[in-house]
């Protein structure tokens, strides 16, 4: 798997979005559970728990992350098994993601959208995001999980030069 940056950051009205697809040979069912169910989430970001529905929080306890307490999810949206939107504050700020899927023939495309009102950081959440997703292609495929150093710090200027020098 390579760690090369995907990821597009698009102006919006009230910030930007950073955007990052992933395209998997598998039915949409399929893929849902693997970013629904807490048991697949545990592979490649981390277990929740709680009362998973729209409008409630779940726990998020990340499992790749050294130290991180656990975080308080809100559920924003979630219509199965095409679209889920979370938000969440922590000591980084406050993250607004979307994930969404389409599937063709038996392709399923995750499409997965954080939302930014601040750009200064993107530098750092992109290389994030670009290695989530890759651990969730690496766990789907019974592959090896791939090392955060790959992504990090080397991707920081692709996404930086996105939005500009902040």
């Amino acid at each position: 798997m390579s760690a090369r940056p995907t990821g597009r950051v698009v102006q919006t009205s009230d910030g930007a979005d950073l955007i990052l697809t992933r395209t998997f040979h598998a039915p949409v069912d399929d893929v849902w559970k693997s970013i629904t169910e807490s048991d697949r989430t545990s592979r490649w970001f981390g277990r929740w728990e709680g009362d998973a529905a729209p409008g409630k929080y779940v726990t998020l306890y990340m499992g790749f992350e050294k130290d991180a307490p656990p975080a308080k999810m809100l559920i924003e949206a979630c219509t199965p098994p095409r679209h889920l939107a979370v938000s969440m504050k922590d000591d980084y700020g406050h993250w607004r993601l979307e994930l969404s899927l389409e599937q063709s023939g038996g392709e399923t495309t995750l499409t997965f959208v954080q939302h930014l009102t601040d750009t200064s950081t993107v530098g750092d959440t992109g290389p994030g995001w670009e290695y989530y997703l890759d651990m969730l292609v690496a766990s789907r495929n019974g592959t090896s999980l791939p090392s955060f150093g790959d992504y990090y710090p080397a991707q920081h200027d692709y996404f930086v030069a996105q939005v500009g020098s902040k």
